[in-house]
């Protein structure tokens, strides 16, 4: 379990990031158009998962903002913004900001993937959302880089991200 903060209060998250050089395991997230997307829809690619509370709280996004922003000069590599959020809610955020460069994945209903990965948060009045976190994977799935931002309301740290692709 991850000891993490919410304003300067602990709280604590299901489990620990998964670790560099592991296979991220497979997932099923669901498209803001109701479709499934899984780990191997992106078999080949590098991918950024920036994974975040709710769409709707301004550090998370800030968060997709900047990804959006660095996405479009990034090779063969796929930004996913990761959240408990309804697709709808995703949709109309990037929607509303003209956010094309990154793909919104929900983890709703059963939030499968955080537990997976020990992002869900089990206490405080954030509990079952997800943590703040990064995790990049190279384009055999296997994990090059994880960030738990150890307070929520603070920004990932998106230079150390970028670098390792």
């Amino acid at each position: 379990m991850a000891s993490i903060t919410l304003g300067g209060n602990p709280i604590h998250t299901s489990g620990e990031l998964p670790k560099v050089g592991t296979k991220l395991s497979d997932f099923k997230l669901v498209k803001t158009d109701l479709s499934i997307a899984t780990l191997g829809d992106f078999a080949g690619k590098k991918l950024v998962l920036n994974i975040f509370p709710s769409i709707d709280t301004g550090t998370c996004a800030a968060s997709v903002r900047k990804f959006n922003e660095s996405a479009s000069n990034l090779k063969n590599t796929n930004v996913l913004c990761i959240s408990r959020d309804l697709p709808f809610a995703q949709k109309r955020f990037c929607g509303a900001e003209g956010l094309d460069n990154v793909i919104n994945l929900s983890d709703f209903p059963e939030g499968s993937f955080g537990k997976t990965n020990g992002l869900e948060i089990t206490d405080g009045p954030l509990s079952g959302l997800h943590s703040r976190a990064i995790i990049v994977v190279d384009e055999n799935g296997i994990i090059t880089h994880t960030e738990q931002v150890p307070e929520i309301a603070d920004e990932p740290n998106y230079e150390a991200a970028l670098a390792v692709l």
